[in-house]
Protein backbone atom coordinates (compact mmCIF):
# COMPACT_ATOMS: atom_id res chain seq x y z
CA UNK A 1 0.00 0.00 0.00
CA UNK A 2 1.46 3.52 -0.66
CA UNK A 3 1.91 5.90 2.20
CA UNK A 4 -1.59 8.21 3.02
CA UNK A 5 -0.48 11.57 2.23
CA UNK A 6 -1.01 14.06 4.93
CA UNK A 7 -2.73 17.50 5.00
CA UNK A 8 -2.83 19.63 8.18
CA UNK A 9 -5.92 21.85 7.99
CA UNK A 10 -5.10 25.25 9.19
CA UNK A 11 -8.07 25.48 11.27
CA UNK A 12 -5.75 24.40 13.68
CA UNK A 13 -2.56 26.52 13.43
CA UNK A 14 -2.15 29.64 15.35
CA UNK A 15 -3.02 32.53 13.42
CA UNK A 16 -0.93 35.13 15.16
CA UNK A 17 1.91 33.13 13.74
CA UNK A 18 0.49 31.78 10.56
CA UNK A 19 3.74 32.43 8.29
CA UNK A 20 5.72 29.80 10.77
CA UNK A 21 3.11 28.02 11.12
CA UNK A 22 2.78 27.27 7.05
CA UNK A 23 6.98 26.58 8.08
CA UNK A 24 6.32 24.26 10.55
CA UNK A 25 3.83 22.58 8.32
CA UNK A 26 6.86 21.61 5.51
CA UNK A 27 9.23 21.31 7.82
CA UNK A 28 7.77 18.26 10.06
CA UNK A 29 7.08 16.39 6.67
CA UNK A 30 3.33 17.13 5.28
CA UNK A 31 2.32 16.51 2.45
CA UNK A 32 0.08 19.39 1.46
CA UNK A 33 -1.70 22.30 3.49
CA UNK A 34 -5.38 21.76 3.90
CA UNK A 35 -7.14 25.20 3.61
CA UNK A 36 -10.73 25.62 4.66
CA UNK A 37 -12.56 28.62 3.16
CA UNK A 38 -15.95 28.96 5.57
CA UNK A 39 -18.13 31.70 4.03
CA UNK A 40 -20.75 31.29 6.95
CA UNK A 41 -23.90 30.59 4.99
CA UNK A 42 -22.82 27.12 3.51
CA UNK A 43 -21.33 26.17 7.34
CA UNK A 44 -20.87 28.02 10.27
CA UNK A 45 -17.64 30.04 10.85
CA UNK A 46 -16.37 32.43 8.65
CA UNK A 47 -12.45 31.81 7.86
CA UNK A 48 -10.73 33.58 4.84
CA UNK A 49 -10.85 34.27 1.40
CA UNK A 50 -8.74 34.44 -1.59
CA UNK A 51 -6.23 37.18 0.19
CA UNK A 52 -5.28 34.44 2.72
CA UNK A 53 -4.51 31.99 0.03
CA UNK A 54 -2.53 34.44 -2.22
CA UNK A 55 -0.31 35.10 1.13
CA UNK A 56 0.08 31.34 2.10
CA UNK A 57 0.74 30.57 -1.92
CA UNK A 58 3.55 33.01 -1.44
CA UNK A 59 5.05 31.55 1.71
CA UNK A 60 3.89 27.46 1.50
CA UNK A 61 6.55 24.71 -0.57
CA UNK A 62 3.71 22.62 -0.31
CA UNK A 63 0.54 22.52 -2.81
CA UNK A 64 -2.50 24.45 -1.39
CA UNK A 65 -5.41 21.82 -0.70
CA UNK A 66 -8.02 24.07 -0.90
CA UNK A 67 -11.61 23.52 -0.01
CA UNK A 68 -13.87 25.83 -0.98
CA UNK A 69 -17.51 25.52 2.26
CA UNK A 70 -19.15 28.44 0.29
CA UNK A 71 -22.75 29.02 -1.44
CA UNK A 72 -21.98 29.62 -5.37
CA UNK A 73 -18.42 29.03 -5.79
CA UNK A 74 -19.04 29.68 -9.33
CA UNK A 75 -18.83 33.80 -7.88
CA UNK A 76 -15.24 33.15 -6.83
CA UNK A 77 -13.84 30.19 -8.43
CA UNK A 78 -11.47 31.92 -11.26
CA UNK A 79 -10.57 34.36 -8.25
CA UNK A 80 -9.09 31.01 -6.10
CA UNK A 81 -7.26 29.11 -9.09
CA UNK A 82 -5.88 32.71 -9.83
CA UNK A 83 -4.12 33.19 -6.29
CA UNK A 84 -2.44 29.56 -5.92
CA UNK A 85 -4.86 27.12 -5.69
CA UNK A 86 -3.35 23.38 -6.17
CA UNK A 87 -6.27 21.79 -5.44
CA UNK A 88 -10.11 23.03 -4.77
CA UNK A 89 -12.60 20.55 -3.70
CA UNK A 90 -16.15 22.35 -3.27
CA UNK A 91 -19.66 21.32 -2.20
CA UNK A 92 -21.66 20.49 -5.22
CA UNK A 93 -25.05 21.10 -3.68
CA UNK A 94 -24.31 24.42 -2.97
CA UNK A 95 -23.40 25.18 -6.48
CA UNK A 96 -25.89 26.18 -9.47
CA UNK A 97 -23.73 25.09 -12.19
CA UNK A 98 -21.07 22.16 -10.46
CA UNK A 99 -20.09 21.10 -13.65
CA UNK A 100 -18.93 24.26 -14.65
CA UNK A 101 -17.04 24.88 -11.60
CA UNK A 102 -14.97 21.65 -12.30
CA UNK A 103 -14.17 22.84 -15.86
CA UNK A 104 -13.28 26.12 -14.59
CA UNK A 105 -10.73 24.03 -12.57
CA UNK A 106 -9.44 21.72 -14.65
CA UNK A 107 -9.07 24.43 -17.57
CA UNK A 108 -6.68 25.86 -14.91
CA UNK A 109 -4.45 22.80 -14.86
CA UNK A 110 -5.16 22.22 -11.40
CA UNK A 111 -6.74 19.14 -9.42
CA UNK A 112 -10.33 19.67 -9.02
CA UNK A 113 -12.48 17.32 -6.59
CA UNK A 114 -16.27 17.17 -4.77
CA UNK A 115 -16.71 17.53 -1.04
CA UNK A 116 -19.88 15.62 0.13
CA UNK A 117 -20.85 15.64 3.86
CA UNK A 118 -21.90 12.82 6.50
CA UNK A 119 -25.52 13.20 5.44
CA UNK A 120 -24.77 13.48 1.31
CA UNK A 121 -24.70 9.90 -0.24
CA UNK A 122 -21.25 8.93 -1.87
CA UNK A 123 -23.56 8.19 -5.28
CA UNK A 124 -23.86 11.57 -5.87
CA UNK A 125 -20.08 11.61 -6.84
CA UNK A 126 -21.01 9.34 -9.83
CA UNK A 127 -22.22 11.99 -11.79
CA UNK A 128 -18.95 13.29 -11.84
CA UNK A 129 -16.99 10.73 -12.10
CA UNK A 130 -14.61 11.15 -15.22
CA UNK A 131 -14.49 15.03 -14.46
CA UNK A 132 -12.60 15.16 -10.85
CA UNK A 133 -9.50 13.83 -9.61
CA UNK A 134 -10.61 13.84 -5.79
CA UNK A 135 -13.28 12.60 -3.61
CA UNK A 136 -13.20 14.74 -0.18
CA UNK A 137 -15.45 13.00 2.20
CA UNK A 138 -16.00 14.72 5.66
CA UNK A 139 -16.16 13.24 8.42
CA UNK A 140 -17.40 15.28 10.41
CA UNK A 141 -19.88 18.47 9.98
CA UNK A 142 -17.92 21.58 8.32
CA UNK A 143 -17.37 24.64 10.68
CA UNK A 144 -15.05 23.97 13.02
CA UNK A 145 -12.01 21.91 14.25
CA UNK A 146 -11.58 19.62 16.83
CA UNK A 147 -14.71 17.34 16.23
CA UNK A 148 -14.66 13.87 16.32
CA UNK A 149 -15.48 11.19 13.82
CA UNK A 150 -18.68 10.48 12.89
CA UNK A 151 -18.42 6.79 12.76
CA UNK A 152 -20.90 5.95 9.96
CA UNK A 153 -18.40 7.87 7.02
CA UNK A 154 -16.02 4.91 7.26
CA UNK A 155 -18.36 2.80 5.39
CA UNK A 156 -18.71 5.90 2.90
CA UNK A 157 -14.79 5.55 2.80
CA UNK A 158 -15.13 1.95 1.22
CA UNK A 159 -18.36 2.86 -0.81
CA UNK A 160 -16.17 5.84 -2.47
CA UNK A 161 -13.54 2.98 -3.02
CA UNK A 162 -15.33 1.26 -4.72
CA UNK A 163 -17.19 3.67 -6.84
CA UNK A 164 -13.84 4.88 -8.36
CA UNK A 165 -12.13 1.56 -8.92
CA UNK A 166 -9.78 1.26 -12.00
CA UNK A 167 -10.48 5.07 -12.26
CA UNK A 168 -7.58 7.73 -11.62
CA UNK A 169 -9.31 9.07 -8.57
CA UNK A 170 -8.15 9.36 -5.01
CA UNK A 171 -10.23 9.65 -1.65
CA UNK A 172 -9.34 12.13 0.82
CA UNK A 173 -10.95 12.63 4.26
CA UNK A 174 -11.41 15.82 6.43
CA UNK A 175 -12.76 15.56 10.14
CA UNK A 176 -11.58 13.70 12.98
CA UNK A 177 -8.58 12.03 12.11
CA UNK A 178 -6.75 10.26 14.84
CA UNK A 179 -3.99 7.95 14.85
CA UNK A 180 -5.88 5.73 16.60
CA UNK A 181 -8.70 5.64 13.43
CA UNK A 182 -6.42 6.28 10.40
CA UNK A 183 -4.98 2.77 10.02
CA UNK A 184 -9.03 1.47 9.65
CA UNK A 185 -9.26 4.73 7.27
CA UNK A 186 -6.10 3.55 4.92
CA UNK A 187 -7.65 -0.24 4.86
CA UNK A 188 -10.80 0.79 3.59
CA UNK A 189 -9.03 2.64 0.96
CA UNK A 190 -8.23 6.45 2.10
CA UNK A 191 -5.31 7.84 0.05
CA UNK A 192 -4.78 11.47 1.95
CA UNK A 193 -5.99 12.64 5.29
CA UNK A 194 -7.10 16.30 6.70
CA UNK A 195 -5.11 16.24 10.14
CA UNK A 196 -5.53 19.35 11.95
CA UNK A 197 -5.24 19.07 15.86
CA UNK A 198 -3.75 15.53 15.40
CA UNK A 199 -0.80 17.28 14.26
CA UNK A 200 -0.81 20.82 15.06
CA UNK A 201 -2.02 20.52 18.19
CA UNK A 202 0.34 17.54 19.43
CA UNK A 203 3.10 17.59 21.47
CA UNK A 204 5.65 16.73 18.84
CA UNK A 205 3.96 17.51 15.23
CA UNK A 206 7.15 15.78 13.42
CA UNK A 207 6.34 12.44 15.29
CA UNK A 208 2.65 12.74 15.07
CA UNK A 209 3.06 13.02 10.93
CA UNK A 210 4.98 9.79 11.32
CA UNK A 211 2.31 8.19 13.52
CA UNK A 212 -0.41 9.06 10.74
CA UNK A 213 1.69 7.93 8.07
CA UNK A 214 2.85 4.42 9.55
CA UNK A 215 -0.85 3.55 10.99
Amino acid sequence: MTEIKISPSLLSADWMNIGDEVDKIFEIGADMIHCDVIDGIFAPNITFGMPMISALRGRSKLPLDVHLMIVEPERYIDRFISVGSDTIAFHPEASKDPHGVIAAIKRAGIKAGIALNPDIDVETAREFIGEIDYILLMGVFPGFGGQKFIPYVMDKISAAKALVAGIDVYIELDGGVTVDNIGEMKARGLDAAVAGNAVLAADNPKEAVKLLKSC
